[in-house]
């Protein structure tokens, strides 16, 4: 029987400078994403050009399901080993993973060598969504949990805007041109992460999880770091007197892990799946091929198709800083559920609006940004909901399941299914997709409504005790 009080420790503590060295040096790895899938978006038109790649609106699409397919086998892969090894070996893994594969992709010299690229980059990405949601939820204070959660996820779109600045200063004929400019991003995506995998060298084990493997004299050590580095900015620390129970074992087999999902925790389970299936078909639908949209149905030149991204990324970096406070004050299954029936009634009102005619490329931008200001939210917020309901032995596993299955079930065939749509030259196929995106996330809201956790300022091990709970 193992005896500690690191998580009412780490819990206590006041925001702090090390607190934002952690968020910042973990959080990019939504930046990377959100740079990726961006570039992909950005420069779309240009690789359908016989000079550059010469591929189809098809092949686009096709891609962007392998990179959703790579993370997908990426977060089961690195997310059981983040739960056996530890959260800073995957977290610094999965970044090299990624490095390599974006840089290799700025050499792509046909389709076949893009794809790979692109499933290889999807690999390292899937790892990350693992091993950084466990760390950061495992790291910072329950109290701020669901605000700080939801502001890395939506930094994303931070990512987004780098990507389409980038694309936009690249592809420009006075620069780099269409032919270069493409694999100018991709590099320039690299280099981006090297500097990230420097800082991220210095943020520490989780202590619970080092706590779960018995290696309680780490744990003390690393959180008596942190303590003196905390209250040499605020002051003494207030006392603990919590103390968690728990009989040390070795990492869940997948047969406890499938009964903590299938029974223990199977509403919670069903909650998840539904808030992760939405929301990546909503995503992935629109965002790996609105440039497409944009030049097919709009007239946009494929130059200036990153303007467009800006006011998107703007809602949707918008949404979860100016929302997610509510999450910690209203309360996670009120605003999960809200966020999702507007989300998915301001797509489907958009998706009218488009079908009839109404709407310009400016116009499109601005309703797709009005959208996905609530989107932005309740996706992050489906992401908080997995890594917050599950125990500590299988936290990161569960967030890959979760992120698997429902990426996969939602995100692989998205981007797939709306580029035949969009090939077939007809706004009302386009709306279609549109309906089935808004369709799935309103269902998803109205599940959430009503069976999802009240987690709001509650501990981890309060939430979901450990499987070894003795108490």
């Amino acid at each position: 029987m193992l005896h500690t009080d690191i998580p009412a420790r780490l819990d206590r503590l006041p925001w702090s400078r090390w607190h934002w060295r952690v968020v910042i040096a973990l959080g990019v790895a939504w930046v990377l994403d959100g740079l990726e899938v961006t570039l992909v978006g950005s420069v779309g038109g240009v690789l359908e050009r016989p000079d550059t790649l010469g591929l189809t609106a098809a092949q686009i699409g096709g891609a962007g399901s392998l990179y959703i397919g790579g993370a997908v086998v990426g977060a089961l892969v690195f997310g059981r080993l983040a739960d056996k090894l530890g959260r800073k070996r995957l977290f610094l893994a999965t970044l090299v993973v990624y490095t390599l594969a974006t840089l290799a992709t700025a050499f792509s010299p046909s389709f076949a060598f893009f794809a790979v690229c692109r499933f290889v980059t999807g690999l390292g990405i899937g790892g990350e969504y693992a091993a950084i949601n466990s760390a950061i939820d495992e790291l910072i204070p329950a109290r701020v949990r669901g605000r700080v959660n939801l502001a890395i996820n939506g930094s994303f779109w931070i990512g987004a805007a780098l990507g389409a600045g980038v694309s936009l200063v690249l592809l420009d004929p006075r620069v780099l041109g269409p032919v270069w400019g493409w694999r100018g991003g991709f590099a320039l995506g690299a280099l981006l992460a090297i500097a990230i995998l420097l800082v991220r060298r210095d943020v520490p084990e989780s202590p619970r999880w080092l706590i779960s493997h018995g290696r309680a004299d780490e744990a003390d050590a690393i959180m008596a770091r942190i303590e003196t580095e905390v209250s040499a900015q605020h002051g003494p620390l207030p006392a603990v007197t919590t103390r968690l129970s728990f009989v040390q074992q070795a990492a869940p087999t997948i047969r406890q892990v499938a009964d903590v999902l299938f029974h223990r925790y199977r509403r919670r389970s069903v909650v998840a799946l539904s808030l992760m299936i939405s929301q990546a078909f909503f995503y992935n639908a629109i965002f790996f091929t609105y440039a497409l949209v944009l030049t097919r149905f709009h007239g946009v030149p494929e130059g200036r198709v990153a303007l467009y991204i800006f006011p998107f990324a703007l809602g949707n970096v918008l949404g979860p800083l100016l929302l997610g406070p509510l999450f910690d004050r209203v309360g996670r299954r009120r605003m999960i559920g809200a966020t999702y029936v507007l989300s998915g009634v301001g797509l489907a009102l958009t998706g009218a609006a488009f079908m009839a005619g109404w709407l310009d490329a400016l116009s499109q931008a601005l309703c797709w940004s009005a959208v996905f200001f609530l989107a932005s939210a309740a996706a992050s917020s489906a992401y908080l909901t997995v890594s917050e309901v599950f125990p500590l032995e299988m936290r990161a596993l569960a967030i890959s399941v979760f992120f698997a299955v429902g990426t996969g079930a939602g995100g692989f065939a998205a981007p797939w299914l709306f580029g035949l749509l969009i090939e077939t030259g007809s706004r009302g196929a386009v709306a279609v997709g549109y309906g089935i995106g808004a369709a799935l996330v309103i269902a998803a809201g109205l599940i959430a409504w009503r069976y999802a956790v009240d987690a709001e300022r509650r501990s981890l091990e309060d939430i979901a005790p450990p499987m070894g709970s003795g108490g």
